[in-house]
């Protein structure tokens, strides 16, 4: 447990504000987070992890642009690293002897883990716990035996997946242009982000979060105001657990993949409970944007009638949350009090994909883990889910064919509702009836084809464009492509094509 400053001791957090006339937000939050963990002021202990793993991809991606980057500056005295996303050293590359052999007093090398837990804050740890490009100046650092040292380190995230891999870190003498050094950082960054793209098979860029704030009302459409009302079992036990939490006072974390339906949970829980509040929810935007975000919506906390849906909080950054743990507690403590003495409870909620993903201290805050299964997990919820998005789009009710209904439960939809959504709005404003020749030609995969080529993927195309027709045949289907039988049936395994009857 840290000192406090009735013990007449100095808080390095505190002593290292006073300092500055206006410290930076994050560098401050950092400095204050490294002193709860129990980390040195004086002497950087970083724990040794052992060797990681190669064969990622992003490992490998990062080692070829950092080796083309180091051969043009073999001469300097810098130091080009990769680090994993828990900030574990996973290599290192400099032609500096002397830099080198300060750097292995204070173990940055590779094997050692320099997050912000281990290490204090640090270029790469800080820029792992706030997700954007981050420069750590030799005076800013936690440790003072990191102070001899200028820090530039960007976060790298999978294009395709979205999920934070690792970062890219430039370390050199304090004396160095900091700028410089964080150019550099993030176009080594930015190269490996565009290498791993490259190589992933033909598959799309993921978005990033763009992050939003809406208030959902009371008898509408909203695709968050719970208005599809007849779902499986699984989806109707996870709304009575978060509904008998909430009603308790607790604070809910609703878990799964992203678009599984956690916001839409919560609030249809807090709409049964709270029938007359207002909810708003606040979706995390990209790590740049959240100041304002913040300020957009965070002092709707602790408003009377009034409840709040965080989505996200995983992908907040560490300052981020740690102002939000901040307001959320001030909000609590500024609520009336009722007659029996006790405070009412202030309602909110969130959602994150993994419940150990949730910063702290905000996930110390959760009471209650409702898990949100995927939807491949419910089949059940498919059809029910699909005819209700086309409804939404053509406000009347449209059909599906036995073929089409079969193609829809039969894929796994990987990203889940928000794919099915769109889905099925491309297919409903074709048609009143909906068959397998409105749905895109990979979902007749079964979701089983492997990751395709953009020429695989055209192929793939053709060949469901032809058999998708009324009345198509294999056959008639392979003459039109000017192809034989034999061959198509060949093409349509190696694709992952089924065509459902």
């Amino acid at each position: 447990m840290m000192p406090n400053k009735d013990e007449g001791i100095v808080s390095p957090a505190r002593d290292y504000a006073r300092q500055l006339a206006t410290p930076d937000k994050r560098l401050l939050a950092s400095w204050q987070r490294s002193e709860e963990y129990g980390v040195s002021a004086e002497v950087v202990d970083p724990m040794w992890a052992g060797s990681a793993g190669t064969d990622s991809l992003f490992f490998q991606c990062g080692q070829e642009v950092l080796t083309g980057l180091y051969s043009t500056l073999v001469n300097e005295p810098l130091s080009l690293m990769l680090t994993d996303a828990n900030g574990l050293l996973l290599n290192r590359f400099s032609g500096d002897t002397s830099l080198l052999r300060a750097l292995d007093k204070v173990h940055l090398a590779p094997g050692f883990a320099f997050s912000e837990r281990e290490a204090g804050t640090n270029g790469m740890g800080l820029a792992l716990a706030d997700r954007i490009p981050t420069l750590v100046r030799a005076e800013e650092h936690y440790s003072a035996s990191l102070r001899t040292y200028t820090c530039a380190a960007v976060p790298v995230f999978d294009p395709v997946s979205g999920l934070l891999e690792g970062s890219v870190n430039i370390t050199t003498w304090s004396r160095s242009s900091p700028q410089l050094l964080l150019a550099l950082a993030e176009s080594a960054a930015g190269n490996t982000s565009a290498l791993m793209l490259a190589r992933s098979q033909g598959r799309k860029e993921k978005a990033g979060p763009k992050g939003g704030v809406f208030r959902i009302q009371r008898g509408k459409l909203e695709p968050a105001a719970g208005t599809v009302r007849k779902m499986s079992s699984v989806w109707t036990n996870a709304l009575d657990q978060a509904s008998q939490a909430l009603a308790a006072g607790r604070v809910v974390a609703a878990v799964g993949e992203q678009g599984t339906g956690r916001a839409t949970l919560l609030a249809q829980a807090l709409r049964r409970i709270h029938p007359a509040s207002r909810i708003i929810s606040a979706a995390a935007p990209a790590p740049g944007d959240v100041d304002a975000w913040l300020s957009l919506w965070a002092p709707e906390l602790g408003k009377p009638a009034t409840a709040v849906i965080v989505e996200n909080v995983d992908l907040l950054p560490a300052w981020a949350a740690q102002e939000l743990h901040a307001q959320a507690r001030s909000a609590v403590r500024a609520l009336p009090v009722s007659q029996s003495g006790s405070a009412p409870p202030l309602a909110w909620a969130v959602t994150a994909a993994k419940h150990d993903g949730i910063p702290q201290p905000l996930a110390g805050m959760v009471d209650t883990v409702i898990s949100v299964p995927a939807l491949r997990e419910r089949g059940e919820d498919v059809l029910h889910l699909a005819r209700y998005a086309a409804r939404q789009t053509r406000l009347r009710e449209i059909n599906f064919t036995p073929a089409a209904e079969k193609a829809l439960f039969a894929h796994s939809w990987p990203d889940n509702i928000d794919e099915l959504f769109n889905v099925i709005h491309a297919a409903a404003v074709q048609t009143e009836t909906i068959d397998v020749s409105h749905l895109p030609a990979y979902l007749l995969g079964g979701g089983n084809s492997p990751h395709l080529t953009r020429i695989e993927a055209m192929e793939r195309d053709e060949i469901v464009r032809c058999l998708s027709k009324h009345g198509a045949t294999v056959s008639g289907a392979a003459a039109e492509l000017g192809i034989s039988r034999a061959t198509i049936y060949r093409r349509m395994a190696r694709l992952g094509i089924t065509i459902p009857k």
